[in-house]
């Protein structure tokens, strides 16, 4: 196959299947410059910003289905605190991120459009040929939910459509990858977070993978009864970084039917004996997937604008369609895998849990567990409130904690 030959296929491709992907931080950009204030501010989306991500590049870039990931950091920037108790601003946060995205789709309406099903994205780029990008949401971190399986839930119902289980903190829910690195043990998932996986399969919630510990990941794969995601993660063979994918955990996930979504991290590309890391790294990342577990099983997660800078050659959202073709080239594919890298993989795997969703919800009832550790804190006045019924209080009340708020 030739080069002219790829390109002109390639720019056919772009136009009928989505290019995407599924971890892009730029919602975070906006917190941090603008205070999310995207009207008050000198900000146009529609301009060449020095980040790594506007619209002129995603256009550039083919993008047809973005994730823009809802980031807060750990509580107190403290990557080894115990104390989940500890109150914080997570939720308050989050509901931010969410909120502006959903603002800023709202302000580009002529080229966003918010989606909350893999139909509904797949629809809206085939009737808009592509001029229109899907958006829709990540959370990167249960330590984001503040303790709470209602608060995944509203997460959902407010167009949330994955959510990763840990960031690079532990939480009552499951083990991450930096805390063993830190020199913490490897706890793995905890019963509170099998209860968690098992009510995102219940919602049709992704359960990404990315930053969890090994045993996290192993996990996991036993528990779920849908596919699973890595939003943003790279091959452990090839750059041995905690946060990368085992060869283990990588046919696990052939198994499963899920999908690794390559990062372009710099940290998480880089191989032994290369000075400079490039997009060539990345394809070599993307072609060992391939090759062990097969192309229904990789995507694109690219973490831009969650990292200084990108590799040579991959430096923003533009350059989506330069990757695409280093991978076909790299592998003389045909068309029909090349369109499940690009996105035809990400968007099964996003129908599946849906359509595990719909069996389960007939099934079962939202999960009403609580962490087993969680402090109920009241006020001494409320102990004057009537009984709801005689006996409660000896399963319920002797676990509350009640203080004078006067003193």
């Amino acid at each position: 196959m030739t080069v002219n030959n790829i390109d002109e296929r390639l720019d056919k491709l772009v136009t009928q299947y989505p290019i995407i992907d599924t971890h892009n931080d730029f919602p975070y950009a906006l917190r941090l410059h603008l205070h999310n204030e995207i009207k008050t501010k000198e900000f146009n989306f529609d301009s060449l910003l020095t980040s790594h991500t506007d619209l002129i590049r995603m256009r550039e870039g083919k993008i047809g289905i973005q994730f823009f990931s809802c980031f807060i950091e750990c509580k107190d920037d403290d990557y080894l605190y115990q104390d989940f108790n500890k109150p914080n601003s997570a939720v308050r946060d989050t509901l931010e991120q969410i909120d502006v995205v959903q603002r800023l789709v709202d302000e580009y309406s002529h080229s966003f459009k918010f989606v909350y099903t893999a139909d509904e994205a797949l629809k809206s780029f085939r009737e808009t040929k592509g001029k229109k990008i899907s958006v829709t949401l990540g959370v990167e971190g249960l330590h984001q939910v503040d303790l709470s399986l209602a608060v995944v839930r509203q997460y959902y119902a407010l167009g949330v459509r994955y959510i990763t289980l840990t960031h690079n903190c532990d939480n009552p829910f499951a083990t991450a990858a930096s805390s063993v690195t830190g020199g913490l043990p490897d706890k793995g998932l905890s019963d509170y977070g099998r209860d968690c996986v098992k009510e995102m399969n219940r919602l049709g919630m992704m359960v990404d993978l990315s930053h969890v510990s090994h045993k996290t990941m192993l996990d996991v794969l036993e528990v779920t009864q849908a596919p699973v995601i890595f939003s943003h993660s790279s091959v452990y063979k090839l750059s041995k970084h905690e946060r990368n994918v085992r060869d283990d955990v990588l046919k696990l996930v052939k198994d499963n039917g899920g999908v690794v979504c390559v990062n372009f991290y710099p940290d998480f590309l880089i191989q032994e004996g290369h000075s400079d890391i490039t997009i060539e790294d990345a394809v070599d990342h993307i072609k060992y997937i391939i090759n062990l577990i097969g192309w229904d099983h990789v995507g694109f997660g690219s973490d831009f604008d969650g990292m200084p800078c990108g590799p040579v050659g991959l430096e923003d959202v533009s350059k989506y369609p330069t990757l695409v073709k280093k991978v076909w080239e790299a592998t003389n594919a045909n068309e029909e895998d090349i369109i499940k890298m690009m996105g035809l993989n990400v968007l099964r795997v996003w129908k599946e849990c849906e359509l595990v969703s719909n069996n389960l919800k007939n099934k079962i009832s939202p999960i009403e567990t609580n962490w087993d550790q969680r402090k109920w804190i009241f006020s001494e006045y409320c102990k004057q409130m009537p009984v709801l019924f005689p006996g409660v209080e000896d399963v319920i009340e002797n676990k509350n904690i009640y203080v004078n708020h006067h003193e």
